[in-house]
């Protein structure tokens, strides 16, 4: 069976992780700093696009990167990411961070965060990968919402061609 002809659900390349912040991951508001927190967005992002096509997968773009609420050292952060839609040969990841106090234990969404990547073959081509079978309602959601996301982005894009100003 090819590449383009396996499914796999979300749930099979999901990640999550934590982190603590450190003062060197602040900037001068004592906040975390936001290249730090790009940085762990994009990392949790490439497990995930390997777990779902079985190869080395780049960053093509980040779609969306809303930074909602502050977080301050000594808090715990937790990334959840998942694979939100699958293409040909590319893929949206969708990240979820929040941060929690860890002695209170309250959470809170701090960021959500969407990338795009494609899988390459051994000659840094890109390649198919996986079909992707959302199957909770959040799941759907979350493909119904990417295909949504897909639209706006080349209907921007033919505008700005358009437009002749690129």
């Amino acid at each position: 069976m090819s590449e383009d002809q396996i499914v796999k659900t979300p749930q099979q390349s999901a990640v999550e992780t934590r982190h603590i912040v450190m003062p060197d991951h602040t900037n001068h508001y004592g906040t975390l700093f936001g290249g730090t927190l790009m940085s762990w967005i994009d990392l949790i992002a490439v497990m995930v696009a390997q777990r779902h096509c079985g190869r080395e997968a780049v960053t093509a773009s980040v779609d969306k990167l809303n930074f909602m609420e502050p977080i301050s050292i000594g808090e715990q952060v937790i990334l959840k990411a998942s694979v939100n839609y699958a293409g040909k040969s590319s893929m949206e990841i969708g990240v979820q961070v929040s941060k929690e106090n860890p002695y209170t234990g309250v959470v809170t969404r701090a960021t959500t965060a969407y990338l795009t990547f494609v899988a390459l073959d051994e000659n840094k081509k890109p390649c198919p990968i996986p079909k992707l079978k959302p199957e909770t309602e959040t799941e759907i959601r979350r493909y119904e919402n990417a295909i949504l996301r897909q639209e706006a982005n080349r209907n921007l894009l033919q505008k700005i061609k358009g437009n002749g100003k690129v």
